[in-house]
């Protein structure tokens, strides 16, 4: 089964928890405290790999989770850091956020990596909050959570050369006659249904040629195979209008070859204006020679046109050359042009309020945002402090955990009265 497109679901492993310790040995039944961090969650990394053709893994099973980081142990000891997801994707695979569309990566050379997910960091151990005067702490910090995601994976081939042209016209068949491949081919309409690539060689000069599924007249509006396959063809350098001479069908060599191009023209105009070598096939059935004549005529001068027959090969070495010799004047094969887009760890503005005897420690995302934006000797920050603490209900929380006029609050480090 060919797939070339996929949605999946992703997300990196939690933080391992930090945990509550006190050091015990024989003499002494409560030592100092000793609690470890939570080690790291795994994180999501896509590779691209030369050996894949297809996104067919990707089919059957659409989520991925990586390993949540373990928790902190006594002894000061981290958590084991969660195993990373590493997902293998074909060179040509376009990562993107299903919610925007926008794109996270463009997979374009082997053994390229990208981190898409960053596992959640680990929380700490009741062994981070000692100071001075806070000699024993009985609280510790869980580890920070991850989100799930959804992504697009769409696969866009990688080739020098494209073959463009209606079903039935012999480009599977000219494939097998310009490069190793061995598509299927039958005497019927869409044997081909699923892109094929092969390599060319001759002399000391490689290319490499990808069989586009039949187009048809309106393939832009969804007829036929539609647009399902023209992605494919996003990333040559050029095409090979391939164009059936014999007529045997009925069908105008003219008016196919015009046909074609109004599709690509639709799709997209940058893949339009790509180089074309148009190939006149099938030159050996009686009454090719007078429709090659009439095609071009119609077509003009300009046009580099390649009479063959790919039956047997006659003409093929002569494309092949033509073929080189355009690419050797054309830029190569480049990622894609794009603003990545990128998943950051939301700072939420979250609190945690952890209690010890007459003591409160508030903790959490909000803390780290305080202790950037408030400066402790100025009166005016401590009065931003202030408001802070009673929009956010920090002050009626405390107050609902048994906070006194006794009572000390430790926010960032900083040591303040509780006054009700």
């Amino acid at each position: 089964m060919f797939i070339d497109r996929a949605i999946i679901s992703i997300k990196a492993g939690d933080g391992g928890n930090g945990i509550t310790s006190f050091i015990h040995y024989k003499g002494k039944v409560s030592g100092g405290p000793d609690g470890g961090d939570g080690g790291k969650g795994g994180d999501v990394i896509f590779v691209a790999d030369s050996s894949l053709t297809n996104l067919a893994d990707y089919y059957y099973k659409t989520k991925y989770v990586a390993e949540r980081g373990a928790n902190g142990e006594p002894k000061n000891c981290f958590g084991k850091a969660g195993k990373d997801v590493v997902l293998k994707v074909p060179l040509g695979t376009v990562i993107k956020d299903k919610e925007t569309g926008s794109v996270i990566a463009d997979m374009f050379e082997d053994g390229q990596k990208k981190v898409v997910l960053t596992g959640g960091d680990g929380g700490k151990g009741n062994a981070r909050f000692t100071n001075a005067r806070r000699h024993a702490p009985h609280f510790s910090q869980t580890g920070e959570k991850t989100e799930t995601k959804r992504v697009i994976l769409e696969l866009k081939t990688i080739a020098d050369v494209g073959l463009v042209g209606f079903p039935n016209v012999g480009k599977s068949t000219l494939l097998g006659k310009l490069t190793k491949a061995r598509p299927k081919i039958a005497d019927y309409h869409f044997t081909t249904l699923s892109p094929n690539l092969g390599v060319c060689e001759m002399y000391d000069k490689t290319f490499t040629v990808a069989d586009i599924p039949g187009l048809i007249e309106g393939a832009s509006e969804g007829l036929g195979l539609g647009t399902e396959f023209l992605r494919h063809i996003e990333r040559t350098r050029m095409l090979i209008h391939v164009v059936d001479m014999s007529g045997i069908e009925g069908r105008d060599p003219y008016a196919d070859y015009v046909a074609i191009n109004e599709e690509l023209k639709k799709y997209d105009k940058k893949v339009a204006k790509l180089k074309q070598i148009i190939v006149a096939n099938k030159c050996d059935i009686e009454g090719a020679a007078e429709n090659l004549k009439a095609f071009k005529e119609k077509v003009g001068k300009n046009k580099k046109i390649v009479p063959i027959s790919a039956i047997d090969g006659k003409g093929v070495d002569k494309l092949k050359e033509e073929i080189i010799k355009v690419l050797e004047k054309l830029p190569p094969v480049k990622p894609l042009e794009y603003e990545e887009f990128t998943y950051k760890k939301p700072e939420k503005l979250e609190y945690e309020i952890l209690k010890e005897g007459e003591t409160f420690v508030v903790v959490g995302s909000l803390v780290e945002v305080l202790k950037r934006n408030v400066v402790m000797d100025d009166m005016n920050s401590l009065a931003y402090l202030q408001k802070v603490l009673k929009d956010r209900g920090i002050i009626d929380k405390l107050r609902k955990m048994g906070a006194t006029e006794k009572s000390t609050v430790i926010i960032g480090g900083e040591e303040f009265e509780f006054v009700d």
